[in-house]
Formats: structure tokens, C-alpha cells, sequence
């Protein structure tokens, strides 16, 4: 049966209707099934037209009449009118906006609907004086004192339609044709309803425990397929080959001693089961998760140096031209005596370490000939952007040059969940074509919180490592919300800091005025860069130099202002630089102790907390200064707890706790759907999917008794599945 075909011409749509169905993206019946309830509202009990009283809701059966479709006089609004009789009395019932209603019902037919008692004239005749309901929801005669779904609407589409058509679906489908892919065992172990019945539950519930059980059937399915193709990934990738890389401690240590700081006991730890894993002939699959100004990229710079004393590749991919650039600068200073060809690739520009002229300076090369060294292995360690990912970027061959025994044996990507899944897998799948059996380890790294369930979950085929303990030197950030009559209290902190020699940050949610959306009442009062940096220079900080950095600024413009931000002195020195999130990522510089963000409750938790660690990257006291227009309540408390916790890991469970689905952006970052990311704050669940997941995969890798849950992983746009 065709999906597809089944939506659009079963269900007889309008243009109208389809191209409004293109916005939350329904294509099939599949989608449109899976378009669950925002909410649920009571329809109330059912009554007389005689008893009612204005303000209350109701269930009303009768017959209708004076059906007709009219346009108001002033608003010109579309609306259908009709009037109900019970044989107590009767009542006016007006649709507005939705002139359709006119057509669906017929004069003379008995119905019963539900909704608000509200009064007035409306140019009505009524048996009840003025009384009227408002877009009444159409009931079937067994569905009384049950729950009414409100669904996410779009322009065109309304609740009622949505309603209206999926029963349509659920009626006209016998149950037979909706086939379960969670293995009928396990929805009995965890008393699940089956697919059909969930379905029916989640939209016409008849009370509210039948939505729950519904919602976590979905939750678990959801969570379960994504742990089953997770782990069946990593059961695949570990009966591949990679190179064995040895660690010899002698190295460690000469490395080691380079630095100017001493590992912390979790970089220590966390190196030991890097090199554990290298030596192996399969592939590392591991994720670095390390709080910001943790130190992970001392312990990513340590994984490639024993890959290049091995006489192997290493490919650095980062999600930012700043960011990459950033790192380049870093391992030059940890590379600057080892003998190792470091290259910065990116879009904008490709840079060569050591330069043949100046030895102890990086110079820019020709991409064409940066490419050429690379297949050759004359560079040891690349580190660049989306940039390695292209069909140009080729490692090493056997018996191209003196180089011969260099080969891509290590990819470490940062920040990886702003990377997606097709783009990780080919720089992981960039494989020499003499030996297409050899995969690169793999070492990701991110500095975003994340809350456990959600690890256990989208990071199922990787082991995790927890850079858990901050260099002891460091001092806790002071963290403050300021109204906005208290504003000069951070200008003013601002401009201490600088006459201490210091740098600051302010960060805002736009580039300007232009990017903000006048009808999103949010952003009338958000602040953007271009008009912040002309604002402050002349009105507030004329006396000091400032700067700019976003996204629209060319990667030349962007380099030169990080150059000027990050000089220690000089004339052309930054004192205070504008931004927008641009520099949540690994922008590192350690004399900048103080960071202002405004329109705070435009940004999550996680984020902010990531922009909060620009000023946590040395000894001296941090601040960070919270701004927000919005007075709700709900925003303030979510805020508040950015001051109280200072730890990265224990933030992410708060955020999961304190924002409701939708509002982790679940679907846009992770890929699970707002039900799913609910779910996350059950660990119960999760880790009973994860269980089952694992059962199945022990015994059935291929997954070859499970034909549907292995359809399923196999697409990437998934259907129902009918007989």
C-alpha cells in the first residue's frame, strides 16, 4: 500500500491543505499518525442545554439546524454557524475560522460535541438568551467525559482537522494491518500497549492514564531502536581492523615534560584508557566528555603524538574556523620539539608546521599542494573542519613516497553532536585504498553537558570517559543575573578588570537589528552586535578598544580580530570583544576574566554554560554576568540555577528536569522526538531499553530474526508497516 498515496488521495486534501502540511513535514500516513497531542484538554460532563451556566464545559447531544457560512462584516473572518437543540432548549454553535464545517454536517443530524459555554450577542437568535459554544469538538456518541487532543497546529490545519483525519485513518485501518517491531516479549515484560492500541490511546484517550501508557510505549520504542542501531554500529565497527598503536612510557614522559602544566589525575586517567585502547587491532570508539576548561585537548594532543611516534596519520576535526585555527596554534606548542608536520586545513585557508624558512612558525600554503603532502604523508597530524570531508581530502597510499608507512590510523573529532552522523562516519570511513580493511581509531570530544540518560542513549557505541576534576589552580566563576535597572554594576566590574590589565566578553543573540523577527514578541528587546559595539564604544567604554567577532565577518576578518583579542599588548589590543555564540567553542583566552550575556533566556543552560568557560581558562577570579528582558517566572528559576551549580555534569540534569519537551531542541540536535527526550528523564526506562537492546544484539547481531526491527535501522525515513 502506498503511504503516500494514501494521505494525499484517500484523505481527498486540498492544495491549500498539502502545502500546509509541508511545515511539520507530513508526508505519509505515518507521519500524520505520528503527529501527536501538544496537550489534552477535559471536555467536561455531559449535560441539559437547560442547566448550563456561562463559563463552564460540556458535553451537548442534540439535533442541529440553520446551518450556513457566513463572512463578519468588520473582520471579514470565515465562520460557520448552526444551532443545537436537545429538547431542554437550545444553544448557537459557531465555528470561526473554520467555514468547512458548513459542509462536513448535515441539517437535521444528531450530534454530539463538546466545549466552552460563552455569552454574547454575535447577532445570534438564541434559545438561551446569548449563550454560545465556541468551536465546539465534534464527539462520537462514545465518547463521552473523555480527553480532547490538542495538537501542534500550522496554518490551515487545525486541531479539529487533525482530529478529524487520523480517526478517519485509525477507523478505515483494521488492526491487523499495524504490525508491532518491539518483540510482543518485551512489551509484555514492561506492560505496553501494542502499536494500534497505543495509537488509539495517544489520540482519542478516554482518561488520562490511557495518553501516559500510550506516551511510554512510544518513549520506549523510540529509545530502544535508537540504543539497537547504537549498539549494533559499535558490534560491527569492532570486527573491523585498525592499526596497533604502542605507547611507550619513556615517550609519555619526554612529551609530558614539554608541557607547562601538570595532568590532572582524570587527564591521567583518561590517556590510560586512550592507550589501552590504541594498542588494539580493532578500532577505539570512545567519547571524551570534560567540562569546560577541563583539559581535553592536552589529552587529544598526547592520543596523536603516540600515533605520530608510531609513524601514523591523525585527522583533527573541529566544528569552527576560530576553534580549528585555535587548536592548530595549541599543538604547534605541544609538537614545536618533536618533530612532527602538523597542517591546518579549513575553508577559508591551509597552513603548513613547520615552515622551511622559520622553523618555529607555521606559513600558509597552496590547498592543491597542502593536499598533495597529506596523500603522501609528509604531514602527520591535520587539523581542520568540514574541509576534511571532502572527496579531495585523501590520506597516505603504501608506495607513494618515502612516507610509505604512514596512514591515517586516528580521527578525533570535537564538539561531534555539531557534526552529523553521515559527516562523523566518512572522515571515519577515509581509508587507504591499498587496505580498505583498515579503520581509523576514533576519539570524540565534547564539552556539553549532557545528561546521563541521553549519553546511555546517543552515545550507545561509544565507551565514555568523564574528564570529571578542574585543574586545582582554577577558581569558581561568579555567576549573576542582573535586572535591567542594575546594568552599570557589570560595566562598571567591566572596566575594573581592564585597568587590572584584563579582557572581557559580551555576548549577543544577533548580529543585528535586521536578524530579529519583529512579530516574536522575545526579540523586541534583544540586543544585537553591530548596534551593542557602536552603543558601547561611544556611550559607555569610549576609553578602550573594541572589537567584533560573528558570523557574517569573513574568515581574514575573523582572524584578525582573535589575533588582536588574544595579543598580550600592543596597540591593535582588544580589550573588549562583542560576539555572538560564536565563541562557545574552544575559543581560548586565558587573560579574559569577565563575560556579559544578554537575552540569556534565549539560550539553554548547556550553552550558556559553555559561553560562561571563556573566562574560566586561568588562575585569576571569573564573572559572568546574566542579562534578561523576560520576567517570567519559569525563565528566572532556570537561570538562578546556573549561579547555584557550577558543574557541568550536574547542570545537564538540572536543564533535563526544569525544560519541557521541545525545549531540549531534542529533534533539530540529537535527533529523538520531543516524546523521546521525556523519556530521558527516566533512567529507569532507558536503562531498560538499553538492556533489551543489548539481549537481542548478544544473540542476534544481524538481527536476522527480527526482520521488521532490522527494516526499521536499515531506513532512514521510517513508515509503518502494513501487510
Amino acid at each position: 500500500m502506498n503511504l503516500t498515496s494514501l494521505l494525499i488521495n484517500e484523505l481527498r486534501l486540498s492544495e491549500y491543505q498539502k502545502r500546509a502540511l509541508k511545515k511539520p513535514d507530513i508526508k505519509t500516513v505515518k507521519d500524520l499518525l505520528w503527529h501527536f497531542p501538544a496537550r489534552y484538554e477535559e471536555t467536561g460532563e455531559k449535560t441539559t442545554i437547560a442547566d448550563l451556566t456561562v463559563g463552564e464545559k460540556a458535553i451537548l447531544s442534540g439535533r442541529i439546524s440553520g446551518l450556513k457560512f457566513e463572512k463578519t462584516w468588520k473582520k471579514k473572518m470565515n465562520i460557520a454557524r448552526a444551532v443545537l437543540n436537545d429538547g431542554t432548549d437550545k444553544i448557537n454553535l459557531v465555528w470561526f475560522h473554520q467555514p468547512y464545517m458548513a459542509k462536513i454536517l448535515k441539517e437535521n443530524e444528531e450530534i454530539t460535541v463538546s466545549g466552552k459555554i460563552q455569552t454574547g450577542k454575535n447577532g445570534l437568535p438564541a434559545g438561551r438568551q446569548d449563550l454560545y459554544v465556541s468551536n465546539p469538538t465534534n464527539l462520537s456518541k462514545s465518547n463521552f467525559n473523555r480527553l480532547t487532543a490538542v495538537y501542534p497546529e500550522t496554518r490551515g490545519l487545525s486541531s479539529r482537522w487533525f482530529r478529524f483525519n487520523i480517526q478517519k485513518i485509525l477507523n478505515k485501518l483494521p488492526a491487523e494491518n499495524f504490525i508491532d517491531i518491539v518483540p510482543q516479549k518485551i512489551l509484555n515484560k514492561y506492560h505496553l500497549p501494542s502499536l494500534k492500541n497505543s495509537l488509539i490511546y495517544i489520540h482519542a484517550p478516554k482518561q488520562k492514564k490511557d495518553a501516559e501508557a500510550a506516551a511510554k510505549r512510544f518513549a520506549f520504542e523510540e529509545i530502544f531502536t535508537i540504543q539497537l542501531s547504537r549498539m549494533q554500529k559499535r558490534i560491527w565497527r569492532q570486527k573491523e581492523n585498525a592499526f596497533s598503536i604502542k605507547a611507550e612510557e619513556k615517550e609519555i614522559n619526554k612529551f609530558l615534560k614539554n608541557l607547562s602544566f601538570k595532568l590532572t589525575k582524570a587527564q591521567q586517567k583518561s590517556i590510560e584508557h586512550i592507550a589501552k585502547d590504541l594498542q588494539k587491532n580493532s578500532p577505539m570508539s570512545r567519547l571524551l566528555e570534560g567540562d569546560v576548561g577541563s583539559g581535553k585537548t592536552a589529552v587529544a594532543a598526547l592520543a596523536s603524538f603516540l600515533v605520530f611516534k608510531n609513524g601514523y596519520q591523525t585527522a583533527y576535526m573541529a566544528p569552527t574556523e576560530v576553534l580549528a585555527k585555535q587548536l592548530f596554534d595549541s599543538f604547534i606548542n605541544y609538537f614545536s620539539n618533536t618533530g612532527a608536520k602538523l597542517a591546518l586545513l579549513t575553508s577559508s585557508e591551509s597552513k603548513k608546521f613547520p615552515s622551511k624558512l622559520k622553523p618555529a612558525e607555521a606559513t600558509h600554503v597552496s590547498k592543491n599542494r597542502l593536499l598533495k603532502w597529506l596523500e603522501d604523508g609528509e604531514i602527520d597530524i591535520v587539523i581542520g573542519t568540514h574541509s576534511l570531508i571532502q572527496d579531495r581530502v585523501k590520506f597516505s597510499r603504501i608506495g607513494k613516497s618515502v612516507y610509505q608507512n604512514k596512514k591515517l590510523a586516528m580521527v578525533i573529532i570535537d564538539e561531534q553532536h555539531r557534526f552529523g552522523t553521515n559527516q562523523r562516519a566518512t572522515l571515519t570511513n577515509k581509508k587507504n585504498e591499498s587496505d580498505k580493511r583498515i579503520t581509523p581509531h576514533l576519539l570524540s570530544m565534547t564539552a556539553t553537558p549532557i545528561p546521563r540518560t541521553l549519553a546511555l542513549t546517543i552515545y550507545a557505541d561509544l565507551d565514555l570517559t568523564l574528564l570529571d576534576e578542574m585543574p586545582p589552580d582554577r577558581k569558581e566563576i561568579i555567576t549573576e543575573i542582573i535586572p535591567p535597572n542594575q546594568r552599570e554594576k557589570a560595566y562598571q566590574k567591566i572596566k575594573e578588570e581592564i585597568e587590572k590589565g584584563k579582557q572581557a566578553y559580551i555576548i549577543c543573540p544577533r548580529i543585528e537589528p535586521s536578524d530579529i523577527k519583529k512579530e516574536n514578541l522575545l526579540t523586541l528587546n534583544t540586543r544585537a552586535v553591530k548596534e551593542e559595539y557602536e552603543r558601547l564604544s561611544k556611550e559607555v567604554f569610549p576609553e578602550y578598544k573594541l572589537g567584533m567577532l560573528h558570523g557574517k565577518m569573513t574568515p581574514k576578518e575573523k582572524e584578525e580580530t582573535m589575533k588582536n583579542f588574544s595579543a598580550s599588548d600592543g596597540e591593535n589590543r582588544i580589550d573588549i570583544l562583542i560576539a555572538t555564540s560564536v565563541i562557545e567553542v574552544g575559543v581560548n583566552v586565558p587573560n579574559a576574566t569577565v563575560i556579559v550575556i544578554e537575552g540569556a533566556e534565549r539560550f539553554g543552560l548547556a550553552q550558556l554554560h559553555q559561553l560562561r568557560g571563556r573566562v574560566l581558562r586561568s588562575t585569576h577570579q571569573p564573572y559572568c554576568f546574566i542579562f534578561t528582558e523576560s520576567k517570567s517566572q519559569k525563565t528566572l528559576e532556570r537561570l538562578a540555577t546556573l549561579g547555584r551549580v557550577k558543574n557541568g555534569f550536574e547542570l545537564a540534569e538540572h536543564d533535563l528536569k526544569l525544560r519541557g519537551p521541545g525545549e531540549l531542541s531534542g529533534k533539530k540536535q540529537w535527533g529523538i522526538s520531543d516524546i523521546g527526550m521525556e523519556a530521558l528523564k527516566n533512567i529507569k526506562m532507558v536503562e531498560a531499553a538499553r538492556l533489551e537492546a543489548k539481549n537481542i544484539l548478544s544473540s542476534d547481531p544481524e538481527l536476522n530474526n527480527y526482520p521488521l526491527l532490522k527494516e526499521k535501522l536499515g531506513q532512514e525515513n521510517l513508515n509503518i508497516h502494513f501487510e
